[in-house]
Parts: C-alpha cells; sequence; structure tokens
C-alpha cells in the first residue's frame, strides 16, 4: 500500500499559515493588487458585497423573475432560476464564465508556470473567490499554501490503504473526503459557538485545507489501485498544485502536467444547477463542513449522467475504431453513427442541457491535441467526429444540441499520455470541481444564505392547483 512520505522544501507539510483568529483577520490588509493573503483580500471584499446584496434585495426583493411550467417539475428543474451562484455563469451561446471571464480569456490573464503556456488553477480560484485576476505572486502564494496543507491525517491514510481493491475509485475518494471532517474547524467552531458573522473564515480555512488535501487522497487511491500501492513521493512547495498532483500521480512529463493544469481549471465549475455543485450547495446550506457537502457532491459526480460520461465516450470511441478498424472514411463514420441512434442510443459527449454551441471546454481540449498529439489516432477519429456527428443529429432532428461537449475530448487526451485506467477519470473531474464549489460555498456563508428548503408538490395537487380534471 503506498506510503505517504512529505520531504517538503522550506516548510514542513502542516506548518501552514497560523490561523488568524477571527477578529485578526483582516487586520495590516495591503492593496489588494499586491497582497498575497488570499483570506485578507476575500475579508475586504465581503462587506463591499453583503452591503451591494442588501440593497438590490430591498429595492427588487418581490420582483419576478420568471414562471415555474409544470414541465419543469417533471423535468429535471431545467431552465428554473432557483439560486444564486456567484462563481460562474454558463450561457447557451457563449458558453461557461468565469467570473465574467470566458475560457480563452482565463488562458490569456491567468499566470502561467514557467515555461508554461496553460492557466493554473490556482489562478482560476483566486478569479472564483474574489473576482480579480491574481498576480503571479498571488498564484505562487496559493501554490505554496496548498502544498503546505497537503498532508493527511493517520487515520484517513489508513483508512485508503485498507479498501479493497474492488472499490470504485470514486467512492473510496468520496470516503476519503468525509472521513478528513475530523479536520473541520468550521465544525469545531460551530460546536464551540462562534457568530454567524464568522461562519465563511473557518468555511475558508476547511476549503484550503481540502483542496490542498484532495491531490494526496486522489494519488494514494491511484498508486494503490493502479501502481502496487508504491510511494506518492514528497511534496515540493516550490511546485504548483498540477505539478505536485501530476508527480505524486507518477507522471513527470511536462506535457502531461500542462494537460492537467488546463483540464483542472476547464472542469473547476459550470455554474450551480449542475448535479455536483448543486449538492454541495444544498448539503452546506444546512450548515455541514466542506468535507461533507464536497463528499456528497462527489457522489453526485459519480452518476453515469454526470462525471462519468468522459469514460462512457471513451469506451465509444474504442468500439468505433475496433468495428470500423484504423482510419475510417467520412462515409462508413456517418452510417455507423446513425445505426447507432436508429438501435436507440445516444452519441456519447454530444449535446448538454444547458449549451447549444460547441462547448468551450471541447475547443481547448481540441486545441491542445493538435498541438500536442495531431497524428494521434484517437484523436484524428475524435476531429473526424466532429466533423460528422452534428450535421447527423441536426437531420435526425431530435437533439437541441448536437454539438460536442468536454466529454467528447477529454479522455483520449489522458488515454495518450499513459492514463488508460477509465475509472480514475471521474476522479480528476472531483479534484477540479472542488475548486468553483467551495468557493462558491464561502460566499454562501458570507452573504449569509439560509437553509435551502423548495417546496414539492404531488402530481394530484399539481392536477388540482392547474384545474386539470
Amino acid at each position: 500500500m503506498a506510503v505517504l512520505r512529505f520531504a517538503l522544501s522550506k516548510v514542513p507539510v502542516g506548518t501552514a499559515k497560523t490561523f488568524i483568529p477571527p477578529a485578526l483577520a483582516t487586520a495590516g490588509l495591503r492593496h489588494l493588487s499586491e497582497n498575497t493573503n488570499l483570506k485578507d483580500v476575500v475579508a475586504n471584499l465581503i462587506p463591499k458585497e453583503q452591503a451591494r446584496v442588501k440593497e438590490f434585495r430591498s429595492k427588487f426583493g418581490k420582483t419576478k423573475i420568471g414562471e415555474i411550467e409544470v414541465d419543469m417539475l417533471y423535468g429535471g428543474m431545467r431552465g428554473m432560476k432557483s439560486m444564486v451562484w456567484d462563481a460562474s455563469v454558463l450561457d447557451a451561446d457563449e458558453g461557461i464564465r468565469f467570473r465574467g471571464k470566458s475560457i480563452p480569456e482565463c488562458q490569456k490573464l491567468l499566470p502561467h508556470a514557467e515555461n508554461g503556456k496553460e492557466p493554473l488553477p490556482e489562478g482560476l480560484f483566486w478569479l472564483l473567490i474574489t473576482g480579480e485576476v491574481p498576480t503571479k505572486n498571488q498564484v505562487a502564494a496559493i501554490s505554496q499554501e496548498w502544498a503546505q496543507r497537503a498532508e493527511l491525517p493517520p487515520h484517513v491514510v489508513t483508512m485508503i490503504n485498507n479498501f479493497p481493491s474492488r472499490l470504485h475509485p470514486m467512492s473510496q475518494f468520496s470516503a476519503a473526503v468525509t472521513a478528513l471532517n475530523s479536520e473541520s474547524k468550521f465544525a469545531k467552531a460551530y460546536h464551540d459557538g462562534a457568530p454567524k458573522s464568522q461562519y465563511w473564515e473557518y468555511i475558508y480555512e476547511d476549503s484550503m485545507d481540502l483542496i490542498g488535501k484532495l491531490p494526496t487522497v486522489a494519488a494514494t487511491i491511484y498508486r494503490n489501485l493502479y501502481r502496487d500501492g508504491t510511494s506518492i513521493g514528497a511534496i515540493d512547495t516550490n511546485k504548483d498544485w498540477s505539478a505536485n498532483f501530476t508527480s505524486m500521480l507518477g507522471y513527470e512529463t511536462p506535457e502531461f502536467t500542462e494537460l492537467m493544469r488546463l483540464y483542472l481549471t476547464i472542469h473547476s465549475d459550470h455554474e450551480g444547477g449542475n448535479v455536483s455543485a448543486h449538492t454541495c450547495h444544498l448539503v452546506g446550506s444546512a450548515l455541514s463542513d466542506p468535507y461533507l457537502s464536497f463528499a456528497a457532491a462527489l457522489n453526485g459526480l459519480a452518476g453515469p449522467l454526470h462525471g462519468l460520461a468522459n469514460q462512457e465516450v471513451l469506451l465509444w470511441l474504442t468500439k468505433v475504431s475496433k468495428d470500423l478498424g484504423g482510419e475510417v472514411s467520412d462515409e462508413k463514420l456517418r452510417e455507423f453513427v446513425w445505426n447507432t441512434l436508429k438501435g436507440g442510443q445516444v452519441v456519447p459527449g454530444y449535446g448538454h442541457a444547458v449549451l447549444r454551441k460547441t462547448d468551450p471546454r471541447y475547443a481547448v481540449q481540441r486545441e491542445f491535441a493538435l498541438k500536442h498529439l495531431p497524428n494521434d489516432p484517437m484523436f484524428k477519429l475524435v476531429a473526424q467526429l466532429y466533423k460528422i456527428v452534428p450535421d447527423v443529429l441536426l437531420e435526425q432532428g431530435k437533439a437541441k444540441n448536437p454539438w460536442p461537449n468536454v466529454d467528447a475530448h477529454s479522455g483520449v487526451l489522458l488515454q495518450y499520455y499513459g492514463m488508460t485506467e477509465m475509472n480514475y477519470y471521474t476522479v480528476l473531474f472531483g479534484v477540479s470541481r472542488a475548486l468553483g464549489v467551495l468557493a462558491q460555498m464561502v460566499w454562501s456563508r458570507a452573504l449569509g444564505l439560509p437553509l435551502e428548503r423548495p417546496k414539492s408538490m404531488s402530481t394530484d395537487g399539481l392536477m388540482k392547483l392547474v384545474g386539470a380534471k
């Protein structure tokens, strides 16, 4: 089984910045553009946002923003405006925007690693939680802080090492995150009677701890399942979050690390209505700590209609390649797609509940592949399908969105660099998704958002309400 060893440069794991008492959290603030202490920056932003939301609600709190139709209740609440999520917004035509910035804008504006071209996820987290593009020094401070918080308590290490190999990696991941609840500063503070005005500070501390520990948990699971329990090695506080993660996984090639930076950035958030984000928000509204809330989100992410989709895409691509054999003409591939649809199946990786154009997350992965693996047979197949499938789906006339989503590409990239263990792909998704849901959780507690409790109705009640006979 994997043995956790940490040989930290400069600062030992477990000796992260001393937890600052709430009363001192905002002391000694520097200018936001220079301050490398993210907690200070957030503390300075909160009173302004609280005042802005208070004024907005006082003026427009009773304003109607839409109508609810019967079909929405039976149709997964699609299109129902029902929650506040500031970290990101998903537009049907533009795709995701992180605090107003598109993925190409994030690629351009967010700091990169030395000799790297892809944005660092640490920079995106700073953007998600503050709305500001960070400096290189601010991102470097986050990288080091997450490395300092990476150590796991012994009972969690023992727990992971004792999991049977037949237990799915997502089940192991969720269970380990739940067990980390023993370290929750928020749970302790709530038990000790902390005032509501300070909740966000403890949620922030837990979130930073959890994000720091997630690669350690995920890499230990990977090594146990697929690398004979070999050690994940050492954390280096001079490396960024993604570089430490790929090193712990056992992948040292710079290209794979660059891919992981891109992957962890673009999978981080997709507004609040998707299963994992909404689950974390819902459970967190009960004042469950970030560990419990995020573990619940992971259980939602593990579903085949959410995080397992990229695995299904790769399985289908493998079947296409096997059945048709090597390079194939557009005509034969088009016929195969039609036969798939006529057989009552879907083409995995195409369509989205909200998007009505090609997913920008697909587009940036395609650009990465064109740059780094243009001649890979599986990438060529993906590119060929991109030319064919949308037209077939439009001709069929059933799909509202015939364009590829993020899952149509990610598995091929991971497989190219040697990560062929498809059951593990959703764990990577989970590590990334923490950035968005935990950034939002800090703000949910800072704004005092209450327990989420929508009204449900029975079919008989709905019929009576609308006057059905």
